[in-house]
């Protein structure tokens, strides 16, 4: 009784803290639910016969979310159930997204770095069967580098101003237009686009083959995305700064120059490399438009070229252990260049960007 009377006492907000407070897992309870939802989806997957690794991963997450969402309720209740639940879907969602990036991973570099030395990469095809070992990519790799680097002098200049007019200075039906065309142009399969040139460059205007066709292919599918990546940059940055500084009398132009752009130049980098990682692994317009070659041709506007997409199509086509390898080390200078191509960007815009420390 005295307890009671004790308890009645007691301030309103000592007895709110006693009624919020509830039992709780301890931290190592998920990581053990894992590795039990691991070994139940293995042991299941074997009773049923399940011959595939990807079926057994597929029953342990869905295990894994079921029970760690159960065990949750049983102890902790039903609303932070429903936030564990949430947060195992999220982790099981990135696990199942970056293992097969893993997996690429592992299995390109395993069998790229057989071949993979320094006479590969200083090497061309000129003299060497596709059948028989020996030669390299150094052709390919050079076409690839002025493809790509025309293509995105041509891109990257237009998809920046035609998204600083929509974002700074459009409103009116042309600018609706030019939304609508860039967004249809973000859908354009790149067979179309090489045809497109095909028809226009070679065909109409009589030009031959050569690497800055296959460009003006690979500029037409990066400007889509250079145009949506930097419009949402620009879009980010708050008005206050442009207000800012047309408040001091300086002219729109040179707003956008000195403040807009400096301020969202990071997002507008990654999304200009992440437009030149799309374009360098394509194959099509190359196939259409460069041709290919076994020799090495430093000149992108004049004469056939090679390209690494174009030549690791052609050495796994041939099928022998080889040109096999030979493919699957041009696969892994491919995602070299474009990795270093990321790091670079990433590099500059953090050295642009501008500094909010004293």
């Amino acid at each position: 009784m005295s307890q009671t009377i004790q308890d009645q006492r007691r301030p309103a907000a000592v007895q709110r803290v006693n009624h919020l407070s509830h039992a709780r897992l301890p931290r190592w309870a998920q990581p053990a639910i894992a590795v039990a939802s691991i070994a139940a989806g293995c042991g299941l997957g074997l009773a049923a016969g399940w011959h595939s690794k990807v079926q057994w991963g597929l029953l342990a997450a869905l295990i894994f979310v079921l029970a760690s969402f159960a065990i949750t309720t049983r102890v902790e209740g039903a609303r932070q159930a429903k936030d564990r639940a949430a947060t195992s879907v999220i982790w099981v969602s990135f696990i199942l997204a970056i293992v097969p990036l893993l997996s690429l991973s592992w299995v390109t570099i395993s069998k790229g770095i057989e071949v993979l030395d320094p006479y590969f990469l200083t090497h061309s095809m000129n003299g060497v069967l596709d059948a028989a070992p020996g030669g390299g990519l150094y052709h390919a790799l050079l076409g690839t580098i002025e493809q790509v680097a025309l293509a995105a002098l041509i891109a990257a200049p237009i998809g920046l101003l035609t998204a600083i007019y929509l974002v700074e200075y459009g409103g009116g039906k042309l600018a609706q237009a030019i939304t609508f065309f860039v967004d249809v142009m973000t859908g354009i399969p790149s067979i179309v686009a090489g045809l497109f040139i095909l028809a226009t460059w070679n065909l109409m205007l009589g030009f031959g083959p050569s690497g800055f066709a296959g460009s003006l292919a690979l500029a037409i599918l990066m400007m889509p995305v250079v145009v949506r990546s930097t419009e949402e940059m620009l879009k980010l940055v708050p008005n206050e700064l442009r207000e800012a500084s047309l408040a001091l009398g300086v002219p729109k132009w040179r707003t956008i120059l000195k403040v807009v752009l400096p301020t969202a130049i990071g997002g507008i980098t990654t999304g200009v490399m992440l437009a030149i990682a799309r374009i360098t692994g394509e194959t099509a317009p190359v196939l259409l438009l460069v041709f290919g070659t076994k020799l090495i041709n430093p000149n992108p506007f004049e004469g056939a070229q090679a390209s690494l997409p174009l030549y690791v199509y052609e050495q796994y086509a041939v099928g022998t252990d080889a040109s096999i390898a030979r493919a699957w080390a041009g696969a892994l200078v491919l995602i070299a260049f474009v990795m270093l191509l990321n790091l670079v960007a990433r590099g500059i815009a953090r050295w642009k960007a501008p500094k909010t420390g004293r």
